[in-house]
């Protein structure tokens, strides 16, 4: 017999924001809620804002955090899984991607970070990764994935990851319709996800 898939109703993010506030404050912010699970805090250009993550965005982030382990253990790429670390310049900027990531060797700043949005924010976010020299970053919004690769004058659009580690293989579009049927069965994405990317192997 199938069994139907437990349907959960989805919880929305809750999103605010404050302007016109000093990395003092945002320290003191940041200290009233050092015992808040789930709470993401950011800082750039004297505004804080605080992030209370959905059902969905926390779902989304995790599959697309195993499709990534999965990719980089089948393809025997090294890596470090630093999910939504701090990463900071100190009285310049603070931000927690969603999901974020170094290649082949351990880094103060890691090599990628993806944000899952569902409210707002997405590529106004660069400003602040571009603050902490963050070489890549994804956007995750409405079932597709926007990469953004850091130049001298700041964020280029691309079509495809160019991290040396994921460039040759990742097929992006791949990665997004893997994360959507993962939704419902985990075991299915990851079986289309192998062997969509062993298919592009020489």
């Amino acid at each position: 017999m199938t069994q139907t898939p437990l349907l959960t109703p989805p919880t929305p993010d809750r999103s605010i924001a404050y302007s016109g506030m000093t990395w003092e404050q945002f320290e003191l912010v940041r200290a009233g809620f050092a015992n808040s699970a789930g709470i993401r805090l950011a800082y750039y250009n004297s505004t804080i804002e605080i992030l209370m993550p959905g059902r969905d965005h926390e779902v989304f982030s995790r599959l697309i955090g195993f499709l990534i382990g999965l990719f980089c253990l089948e393809n025997d790429i090294e890596f470090e899984p630093t999910g939504s670390m701090t990463q900071e310049k100190e009285g310049v900027v603070s931000a927690q991607a969603d999901e974020s990531y170094c290649f082949g060797t351990s880094k103060p700043i890691p090599d990628l970070v993806i944000e899952v949005v569902f409210t707002s924010g997405g590529p106004n976010k660069l400003q602040r990764y571009q603050a902490l020299g963050v070489p890549e970053v994804w956007f995750w919004q409405d079932g597709l994935f926007s990469l953004y690769h850091l130049r001298e004058e700041g964020y280029d659009r691309i079509s495809r990851s160019e991290i040396p580690e994921l460039a040759a293989a990742l097929d992006i579009d791949l990665l997004a319709r893997c994360v959507l049927m993962a939704q419902t069965s985990r075991l299915e994405a990851a079986r289309e996800f192998r062997q969509g990317f062993r298919s592009t192997l020489p």
